[in-house]
């Protein structure tokens, strides 16, 4: 009889646990459902651990600043003109030229002539210039001599303030300016303008002659100089 009993209890203490057991495990499948229907259809308050990301230490790169423009035969300014030039008409302003390396300047297409003393333009003017079989010639040229009272030996004409460009005889030099004249291929500027350029220019300054060539500030002068001595 004691036996009996024996396994009808063993036998009800197992159906117990088992109950026990899958509740348990029913509990925990409907958790694990639960929170994976949380993450899957946002409904839930479950949220994802933000990942942490490795940031590489990167130190900042100074600003290098752009070196001064200070070479001699850089435009640093120009004057200040409104307008085209007109024949017999000059600008003379020497207040920003400071000391330094002269050049002079022709564009021949716009028929003007600028004077650079240290990069800054301190004088420009209307020029004639040579046609025809006697054209001005284009190049750079050294002023090889000076006569402020030179006569043409060719023309037997005067030639106030004379600097000598070629060993021909074309050279920059005063003369009448006005509208319908021309040189035999010399650049005639204002007889006022060329006694002013006469007193600034050496032996050895170069004449650069070009047709249409514009510079502006920050350019070369001379081709091939740089932007800082």
């Amino acid at each position: 009889m004691d036996s009996v009993f024996s396994f009808i209890g063993n036998r009800w203490l197992r159906r117990l646990f088992g109950t026990v057991a899958m509740g348990l495990a029913s509990m925990l499948a409907f958790h694990v459902g639960h929170d994976a229907a949380q993450l899957l259809f946002g409904n839930g308050q479950a949220e994802a651990a933000p990942a942490k990301v490795a940031m590489a230490s990167v130190k900042p790169v100074a600003a290098i600043a752009p070196k001064p423009v200070d070479s001699p035969f850089v435009v640093k300014s120009i004057l200040k003109i409104d307008g085209p030039i007109r024949f017999g008409e000059f600008f003379w302003d020497e207040s920003q030229g400071t000391p330094g390396p002269l050049v002079v300047t022709v564009d021949l297409e716009a028929r003007t002539l600028s004077v650079f003393r240290n990069g800054h333009e301190i004088g420009a003017t209307a020029i004639l210039k040579g046609y025809g079989d006697k054209p001005t010639p284009t190049g750079v040229f050294p002023i090889s001599e000076k006569d402020a009272d030179h006569v043409s030996n060719l023309y037997d004409a005067p030639m106030p303030y004379m600097l000598r460009l070629t060993n021909d005889g074309v050279s920059i030099h005063g003369s009448k300016v006005e509208r319908g004249y021309a040189t035999n291929g010399c650049i005639g500027v204002p007889d006022e303008f060329a006694r002013r350029l006469f007193a600034q220019a050496t032996l050895g300054d170069k004449v650069i002659i070009t047709d249409g060539k514009r510079i502006g500030v920050g350019d070369p002068i001379m081709a091939g100089s740089d932007h800082a001595s």
